[in-house]
């Protein structure tokens, strides 16, 4: 018997020490309230409750007046549970620490951290103690947060005091929530012919409630300016693509499109269209439910550029349209991609539609690593319609290699007795 009354004994000594603290810990997240929507309930005149819904719901101050059966409202409600919390927004929290005791607590520290997947953050505005906390008295403390990270997170708060005996105490407590991805960010790239890259983002809203896109930009890396193709000009003025009310609906995609062009003091570097080139990164900002803002930004993006060789042929100016058994002159650039010079000839050879004017098989000296040069070309098409310009040959004379271009562009030939902008 007496060993089952010390077990009993100890067993309140240990509930006892459970229960020995002094303060309490209350932690709270800090939200804003909801548009409050009531559920509209309805009936026929003729029907048994006859017009008794509808002088309940014009009573109801929840509704709008002369539009009851709608499910709006004009009324703010509390949150009634954590909620969820989205990737870029805001984390913002209120702890209080109340003395619950009838005695004086001393030396009162009360620290907050976030431990996330990949670190820990102290999240308290104060490191310092608090002297004193009289009975019924507390310390409040509010904290903010911009959360990076998506997974588990664990907010813990310990907070550690003194007693009037001397005694030093401590205690923590977690709480524990997930972080969401708020959008679905796509990228897909386009090469032109020339060195200009199109960037197509597709932007998807995969919460539950609808989004203000504030902007969404691209800043683009130092060997690029990018224009935004998301406006439409009309006159002086220009307006969005998306409309004045610029609102994605839940689980809704949209896309937007964006023009890069190499800086004109890289654009002559051959290295600029080799290999993988960082383009720039995204920079989204949106408002939800009453102004919460969020904001997420994209890592670098890359695109694998298409390779060209040792030697790269491009096209600088070409007409749309030209006339039937009528020269043409286009402008070509050369650029030597390849780490060494090269000596190069240019020899043109005619095809069935396209005939080239001038000498074929001329010098046109060497060419540096990373160098270009331009050509002036005369053309002649005699056959009418879509045709196709081909027939270009570089020869490296060290190397003793050739480089054939076909293809390399289309010019739209019409009768010389028709206008070509009619």
């Amino acid at each position: 018997m007496r060993v089952k009354v010390q077990e009993e004994i100890a067993k309140m000594d240990v509930n006892q020490a459970k229960q020995e603290h002094l303060l309490a810990l209350k932690v709270m997240r800090l939200t804003k309230p909801t548009l409050f929507t009531n559920m509209p309930v309805t009936c026929e005149d003729r029907d048994l409750p006859g017009d008794l819904f509808s002088r309940l719901m014009k009573e109801d101050p929840s509704t709008i007046k002369g539009a009851e059966t709608l499910m709006l409202g004009e009324m703010l409600t509390l949150p009634q549970n954590f909620g969820n919390i989205f990737l870029g927004e805001t984390f913002s929290s209120y702890i209080s620490v109340h003395n619950d005791s009838t005695q004086v607590v001393k030396d009162i520290l009360v620290k907050a951290d976030l431990q996330t997947s990949s670190q820990r953050l102290n999240l308290s505005a104060s490191n310092s103690a608090v002297a004193d906390l009289k009975p019924e008295c507390c310390i409040d403390d509010v904290i903010h947060h911009e959360v990076k990270e998506i997974g588990t997170h664990i907010l813990v708060c310990a907070v550690s005091y003194t007693t009037q005996t001397g005694e030093k105490l401590y205690f923590r407590k977690f709480f524990k929530f997930q972080v969401l991805k708020p959008l679905d960010v796509k990228t897909k790239f386009y090469n032109a012919e020339t060195d200009e890259v199109f960037l197509e983002a597709q932007i998807q809203n995969i919460t539950t409630s609808p989004m203000f896109m504030e902007k969404v930009s691209l800043e683009p890396s130092i060997m690029y300016n990018v224009t935004e193709l998301n406006t439409v000009s009309a006159g002086e003025e220009g307006f969005s693509t998306f409309g004045k009310m610029s609102y994605l609906q839940p689980m809704d995609t949209r896309q937007y499109l964006y023009c890069l062009k190499p800086k004109p003091e890289f654009a002559e570097k051959a290295g600029v269209i080799k290999g993988v080139t960082v383009i720039g990164k995204l920079d989204i900002v949106w408002k939800t439910n009453l102004g919460e803002r969020g904001r997420l930004q994209t890592s670098q993006l890359q695109r694998m550029a298409p390779g060209y060789g040792d030697v790269r042929l491009s096209l600088e100016l070409i007409p749309d349209t030209v006339h039937l058994e009528e020269p043409f002159d286009i402008t070509c650039k050369i650029t030597n991609c390849s780490e060494r010079t090269m000596d190069l000839v240019l020899e043109m050879c005619n095809t069935s539609s396209i005939h080239w004017c001038g000498v074929s098989g001329r010098q046109l000296g060497k060419l540096s690593p990373s160098s270009s040069l331009y050509l002036t070309l005369k053309l002649l098409a005699s056959v009418q319609g879509l045709q196709s310009i081909s027939g270009l040959r570089l020869t490296d004379t060290f190397l003793k290699r050739t480089y054939e271009y076909d293809d390399i562009a289309q010019v739209c030939v019409v009768s010389s007795y028709l206008d070509p902008e009619s």
